[in-house]
């Protein structure tokens, strides 16, 4: 009798568990991020194939309710106003819940971080993209250089220690890293690693605190050989800079190096630097033009290294500092990014507003106009998030094909500047990208 209950037990463990899977009732698309609760407050999230593989022992072939709850989706309430669903978990069976969408940009995924399919690999299914070893990260910067995309994030958790890489670690994907902008999403990132593998700093300037890099892009020198180029600051207590300047990339150290320092701490007031987000503005008949803003520009340029190199060549701009809403409000924009749309033929911004709500820093809005200086038009919320901060949104048009008629950004999910938020498990600090359909009605007309 021992034994055989022993080979049911072993069996048992064998089975696969039973799992959930989230769908987007508008699209039939998988939902990441969605949070399956129980009663007794055992947490579930979806990935990014919106699977939730419920394994606990104490659940197993019993009715059981879980509370649905996921920032810009839900379920309708019953009665006593609960949203979530009964289910009976099995080995081996499976459930499947539509949500209704109410945010307009729909979710597509996780791009950065560990576990990004963990849900599916314990049903059995392979994930689509290794591990990198990153556990979280701070805001992206993307640009194209030479044949490849280089990314790069500001500070880095790690595994093996709460404190990581404080000096931007950085990878390389092919230039068509997303064939289909669906969940799952799979991003196979190259990092920059070092001897032993660990994904490294790519900014390790002299003097204490960390380095963080904005403004990167490459762009052509007087010998039309592209340069890879941004501006870095050096902080103290957390938020400070105490040096900032220009730096640029190494191609033999795979590392940046100090370009041009620019302002040290008691210099005076820090210069307008070449910060944010860049682009490069063509105009016909007139030469490129580099323009960089966090999200409207706020500094011009020629677009080339040497007048990047030389603040004599650079141009200040004033960028609003207010932007009216579809809802007759006026909202003050925090971070952002622009970019010049084919499909619409006009400038279109995403960012963050500062001090919204239900979020402080969570609720982000769209707007167009002709030029990239403006005048902006009424701004749209496309999401929102409930305590929970999603900032540095920056939009990716190097991810989606010249007629596309959606746009693609992403934004890090975090709990900082929230207000005593409880982190969500692998999501937290890290790299959500949305998709935004550009024809929805809700949005401004072309």
């Amino acid at each position: 009798m021992r034994a055989l209950t022993l080979l049911i037990s072993l069996s048992t463990l064998h089975a696969a568990p039973f799992s959930i899977q989230v769908i987007d009732r508008s699209n039939g698309q998988p939902v990441p991020m969605v949070e399956l609760r129980t009663t007794h407050d055992l947490l579930f999230v979806t990935d990014n194939h919106g699977l939730a593989a419920i394994d606990a022992p104490e659940l197993q072939n019993q009715e059981i309710y879980l509370h649905l709850s996921s920032h810009g989706y839900e379920l309708k309430p019953d009665g006593f106003g609960f949203r979530g669903v009964r289910v009976t978990p099995k080995p081996d069976a499976s459930h499947r819940i539509e949500i209704d969408r109410l945010s307009i940009a729909q979710r597509i995924g996780r791009l950065t971080g560990a576990g990004r399919f963990a849900e599916g690999e314990k049903l059995g299914i392979p994930a689509p993209a290794p591990e990198t070893g990153v556990f979280g990260c701070d805001s992206v910067l993307l640009t194209r250089h030479n044949d490849r995309l280089f990314w790069l994030w500001g500070d880095t958790t790690l595994p093996h220690y709460p404190l990581g890489v404080f000096h931007s670690t950085a990878a390389t994907t092919p230039l068509n890293p997303i064939p289909s902008p669906k969940p799952p999403i799979a991003i196979r990132f190259e990092l920059f690693r070092d001897e032993k593998g660990t994904p490294r700093g790519v900014s390790n300037f002299p003097g204490p605190g960390p380095t963080w890099l904005s403004g990167m892009i490459s762009i052509p020198d007087a010998n039309q050989k592209n340069q890879l180029v941004a501006t870095y600051a050096k902080i103290e207590n957390s938020l400070d800079t105490y040096q900032s300047g220009l730096c640029h990339w190494d191609e033999t150290t795979e590392s940046f190096r100090i370009h041009r320092t620019l302002w040290n701490k008691g210099d005076g007031p820090q210069p307008n630097l070449p910060t944010g987000h860049p682009l490069i503005w063509k105009q016909p008949g007139k030469p490129d033009t580099l323009l960089f803003g966090d999200p409207f520009p706020t500094l011009s340029m020629p677009a080339t290294f040497e007048a990047w190199s030389d603040p004599s060549t650079w141009q200040k701009l004033t960028p609003p500092r207010e932007i009216n809403t579809s809802e007759d409000t006026t909202i003050t924009p925090h971070r952002g990014s622009i970019c010049w749309h084919p499909h619409r033929k006009k400038w279109l911004t995403v960012f963050t507003q500062l001090d919204g709500k239900p979020s402080h820093l969570g609720e982000i809005w769209f707007a167009q106009a002709d030029s990239p200086l403006g005048p902006w038009s009424k701004a749209v919320k496309i999401l929102s998030h409930n305590n929970q901060t999603f900032y540095n949104p920056r939009i990716h048009p190097e991810l989606i094909p010249e007629n596309a008629n959606y746009l693609l950004f992403e934004g890090t999910f975090t709990t900082t500047f929230a207000d005593r938020a409880i982190p969500l498990p692998r999501y937290n600090y890290n790299q959500i990208l949305y998709r935004l359909d550009l024809t929805d009605p809700r949005l401004p007309h072309p």
